[in-house]
């Protein structure tokens, strides 16, 4: 018997496996594809700012891949018997924590880490290229952005870790409201 349990647990992590991995192959490209030529045609100001989105969203969902790690359970079960909105779905989300970390954390965080990355590198170009520049900006642009990431996601931890109950909530809402989950 606890063979069996031992091969189903196998397969199903093989399966998570295959389907995080394939996620992220389709999404990279699909994102790498349209970022790359999109930010190639924009001016300097508009990539900039796509960076800084980039940057930004990807510590937002690290900041949900924390929250929905340490949230606790017991107070959303108070709001989910009176029927507060999110409530369910946010309990749904902490039992699949595991999961819902890596898509959040590692899918999404990732794909934006790499993003910023290449988005990085054209700013530089624009850069380099609007001002005549003839010194390597990458450099200090790579380590600016990485710096950002870095120490945003550094913050968002904390924060995730102290209002954790609440992000996960707030994302169960959304979720909820956007699918029609709950009612």
């Amino acid at each position: 018997m606890a063979k069996k349990e031992k091969n189903k647990k196998d397969n199903s992590d093989l399966k998570w496996f295959i389907t995080v991995f394939v996620t992220t192959f389709i999404l990279s490209i699909v994102f790498s594809y349209i970022s790359t030529n999109a930010i190639s045609a924009l001016e300097l100001f508009p990539a900039i700012l796509i960076l800084i989105i980039t940057i930004f969203v990807g510590i937002i969902f690290d900041i949900i891949g924390v929250a929905v790690t340490v949230a606790n359970e017991e107070e959303l079960h108070a709001k989910a018997s009176k029927k507060i909105q999110g409530a369910k779905t946010s309990i749904k989300l902490i039992r699949n924590s595991a999961k819902v970390a890596n898509i959040c954390a590692d899918v999404i965080g990732d794909i934006c880490g790499v993003l910023s990355g290449s988005i990085s590198a054209l700013v530089t170009f624009k850069i380099t290229e609007k001002f005549g520049l003839t010194f390597d900006l990458q450099f200090i642009i790579s380590a600016i952005v990485a710096s950002l990431t870095v120490g945003g996601k550094a913050i968002g931890k904390g924060i995730a870790q102290r209002n954790s109950t609440k992000i996960v909530h707030m994302v169960g809402m959304v979720i909820g409201k956007t699918t029609f989950q709950e009612k």
